[in-house]
């Protein structure tokens, strides 16, 4: 909503993009070595909580926000979210979440044949399942662009900022402080 349709599709390609190279980190070994490597691991951990609590108090923020004297939300004195910001933002946000590196190696090798050893087959799966996240979210970005109008209400913003900022905060923390 901060950037509309465009900063929501561009998020989406953002995180797909994020998965897609997972895939390839996945699928290359890289991804096993990271698991292994418990500093690189932790080190991912922590950068992955501390940018989910960047986002949250961010949201925090926007929800609790000074009134202007109409009893709406002061306007905001930054430009909306740009395209390349979202997309940016999409991307850390898939490539600093450690449980995306847990979830590639454990879970895309499950759908492989035992006996099919073609190297190939997992980048496949792996872009198709970034393909699916890009549709999926693509969706979703414009069914909230078309009730939109209705979310921007001040009340129901500020309450959904609040809920996001609390939630972001809670993860962060949670993965931040999670044991392997």
């Amino acid at each position: 909503m901060a950037g509309g349709r465009r900063a929501g599709l561009a998020t989406a390609a953002g995180v797909a993009l994020g998965q897609a190279t997972w895939t390839l980190l996945t699928s290359a070994g890289v991804v096993a070595l990271l698991v292994a490597f418990e500093p690189g691991f932790t080190a991912l951990r922590l950068i992955g909580g501390a940018y989910l609590c960047v986002l949250g108090v961010q949201a925090l923020w926007a929800a609790l926000r000074p009134r202007d004297g109409t009893g709406s939300i002061a306007p905001q004195k930054s430009a909306p979210l740009r395209p390349m910001i979202a997309f940016r933002r999409g991307l850390i946000s898939n490539l600093s979440n450690p449980k995306m590196v847990a979830f590639f190696p454990s879970l895309l090798p499950q759908f492989i044949p035992a006996d099919h050893s073609a190297p190939w087959l997992l980048p496949l799966l792996g872009v198709v399942f970034s393909a699916m996240t890009l549709l999926w979210l693509s969706g979703y970005t414009l069914v909230i662009v078309r009730i939109g109008h209705y979310l921007q209400r001040s009340v129901i913003r500020r309450a959904m900022e609040g809920v996001l900022g609390a939630v972001l905060i809670g993860l962060g923390a949670r993965l931040a402080l999670e044991r392997r």
